[in-house]
């Protein structure tokens, strides 16, 4: 079958989903068209994407939206800055022309979903694809802010045959906003298979493989320390702030607390002014590429977001066999219940000695990296996933 993948601008977590599914799903035999805007296509190397994103203004993609906007985290739909009459008109008969040959049209996030729905309405009945709708991010915010979610929500609620979400919060959201079939859809970190393979690095050993990493990003740290790492974007929903109070709570100054990811420049020049005053161990050291080296050397994996879905770097750092200290908030209960140390505060004292627990007990943290990488090894794989999909997409057609 022909399958459409639309998705915003994405250069994380979404993207990298997009991109493994559609590797698959061709290797399937099915014809796959990536539909996005020029900066995701670019990121991806999709050479063959079709751009029906508007670009911003120096023709790289949408105009900046608000952190946490599709794409990355969680959202809070609203007025999209990129949406005048003219882009909205523009976007839509990009869109139609990409349609018309296609059985299904798949598309990623809140915005995503409600031009696709726009599109596939607008076609005849008879050129019309099954529409399936996932849902990656959670509308956060107050009264205002969810009723108009709901409100952008019903196109693609009623038009779509399949609306799935990354948590089963975003499941029952997607409920409680008209959809009728709606399932359960885990996204598979690629590089989970891969860490599962090699062996698991002890703490003494993950003690010596901090050293020369540490060094080569510039961070002072003596030999024999441990790295505690975040792999996250520089952005308000990851709740950085807290990751460093809590490394200023903690008084074993063994422990290097260490920020792996790009994002908001100015949030990181703010969240380097409070290390600094409040005498923080935290390094952010920038996009790394390939994160395996920072998980199989981190003793403790720590994320403080206020929400996540089911977010690949703790699937990662579990299939690493790395501990995992991570708040109790929409997905990440699924993945770290019962094999890490789910916290539901902001309380850095907390935060500190839940990491301290860890790196001062061997056999808490044997026991923690041992039961962690055991779930992860129960975990779908791409290619498993990808044919749960082509079932999904059958049942879709016969429905439309």
């Amino acid at each position: 079958m022909k399958i459409v993948m639309l998705l915003a601008k994405s250069t994380g977590g979404i993207g990298t989903h997009v991109d493994d599914l559609m590797r698959e799903l061709r290797a399937l035999g099915h014809e796959v068209v990536v539909a996005t805007d020029r900066l995701t296509a670019e990121s991806f190397g999709w050479d063959d994407a079709e751009l029906v994103w508007p670009a911003d203004r120096d023709g790289r993609g949408d105009p900046a939206r608000p952190p946490g906007s599709d794409g990355e985290g969680a959202t809070a739909p609203g007025p999209d800055p990129s949406a005048t009459l003219g882009s909205r008109r523009e976007r839509l008969l990009r869109l139609r022309g990409v349609l018309r040959s296609a059985d299904v049209v798949h598309a990623h996030g809140h915005q995503a979903g409600s031009l696709a729905a726009l599109a596939v309405r607008s076609l005849p009945r008879g050129q019309r694809p099954a529409l399936v709708v996932s849902l990656h991010n959670a509308v956060l915010g107050g009264a205002r802010r969810q009723s108009l979610a709901a409100l952008t929500a019903r196109p693609f609620a009623s038009t779509a045959a399949l609306v799935t979400g990354a948590s089963s919060d975003l499941v029952e959201q997607a409920r409680q906003w008209g959809a009728g079939w709606t399932e359960l859809a885990a996204v598979p970190s690629p590089l989970v298979p891969r860490l599962l393979e090699q062996e698991v690095v002890d703490l003494s050993g993950r003690r010596e493989l901090a050293a020369p990493l540490l060094r080569d990003a510039g961070v002072p740290a003596p030999v024999g320390v441990d790295l505690i790492l975040t792999v996250a974007r520089i952005a308000p929903q990851k709740d950085l702030p807290t990751l460093v109070a809590a490394a200023a709570a903690d008084r074993d100054r063994r422990r290097v607390w260490v920020v792996v990811g790009g994002g908001d420049r100015e949030l990181a020049a703010q969240l380097g002014r409070q290390a600094r005053e409040l005498g923080a161990p935290v390094h952010l050291v920038g996009p790394q590429g390939d994160p395996t080296p920072w998980l199989r050397a981190a003793s403790v994996f720590v994320l403080t977001s206020h929400w996540e879905a089911r977010a690949l770097v703790v699937q990662e750092a579990l299939a690493a066999g790395t501990p995992v200290v991570t708040r109790d908030a929409g997905g990440l209960r699924d993945l770290v219940e019962d094999v890490g140390i789910l916290l539901d505060t902001r309380d850095a004292a907390r935060w500190a000695d839940a990491v301290g627990e860890l790196c001062s007990d061997s056999q808490a943290w044997h026991t923690a990296s041992s039961a962690g990488r055991a779930r992860a090894a129960t975990w779908d794989d791409s290619r498993q996933t990808a044919t749960r999909w082509v079932s999904w997409y059958a049942r879709s057609l016969v429905m439309t």
